[in-house]
């Protein structure tokens, strides 16, 4: 049986061209969160586009404040602002505004509600499955080793590349404050994060200030894994959060 749109249902499909102030939260992990105000480009009753000047993983959720209009609500009509859970399909760089790098980033909105899963694991990654009876999008477990042959570049995982990137590592204690430094190398890395070597005693969820002085550039990012390789040294695998690496001419 063929499936009759109605003009209502047309209506909340449609994306509206709605410069909103937007509050876009972002969690980590259990411990860390950062936020950043920015404004719509576009909205439907079902997703959103915006510009933030962070980088969000394809695949994580983040949560959604605005001035939505009523009539592309799905639940809290009567709330001022509007709050909505949504997973990032894509987030590619923009252009520059006034020398900073920006973000452009796509969401399907999935809810007034995370899954528990997120709750036991903020940094968890998701796949779109459907979507429920009221038109919002429902999750699945992302997948560890998916096909991702048919996706345009920028919408798959980040290829690590192994090549040796000489770095500053900077562990930051709770204050931000700089605990203990090291130069290090990589092992590999990508646009997203690397694994690089290391004497530091970092457990898993520590932070870091990685500095590349060949590329002028500074991140934070957060210890994800940690092994013994067979030549007995440690290495860690950071997740970088606040910039990518610039990878031109390699990938």
């Amino acid at each position: 049986m063929s499936t009759v749109i109605s003009d209502k249902d047309q209506r909340r499909i449609q994306r509206y061209s709605l410069a909103l102030p937007t509050r876009v939260e972002v969690r980590v992990d259990s411990k860390f969160t950062w936020h950043e105000v920015t404004r719509l480009e576009d909205v439907s009753a079902f997703g959103a586009g915006f510009e933030l000047t962070r980088p969000v993983k394809r695949g994580r959720l983040i949560h959604i404040s605005l001035p939505m209009p009523r009539q592309l609500r799905c639940f809290d009509f009567l709330e001022p602002q509007y709050r909505v859970w949504g997973l990032v399909r894509r987030c590619i760089p923009g252009g520059n505004n006034a020398g900073a790098q920006n973000y452009a980033v796509g969401v399907a909105f999935i809810g007034k509600s995370p899954p528990s899963s997120f709750t036991e694991n903020p940094s968890k990654l998701y796949e779109l499955s459907g979507r429920n009876d009221g038109g919002l999008w429902e999750l699945t477990d992302a997948s560890t080793n998916p096909d991702e042959s048919d996706l345009p570049a920028y919408m798959r995982k980040h290829t690590r590349f192994s090549i040796p990137e000489s770095l500053l590592l900077e562990i930051l204690d709770e204050n931000g404050d700089v605990a203990a430094s090291e130069v290090s190398v990589t092992e590999n890395i990508s646009l997203g994060g690397a694994a690089v070597f290391t004497s530091f005693n970092a457990e898993v969820g520590s932070f870091l200030r990685v500095t590349s002085e060949r590329h002028d550039l500074t991140i934070i990012s957060i210890v994800r894994g940690k092994r013994v390789g067979p030549d007995g040294i440690v290495r860690l695998h950071l997740e970088f959060i606040d910039n990518l690496f610039p990878l031109a001419g390699i990938e």
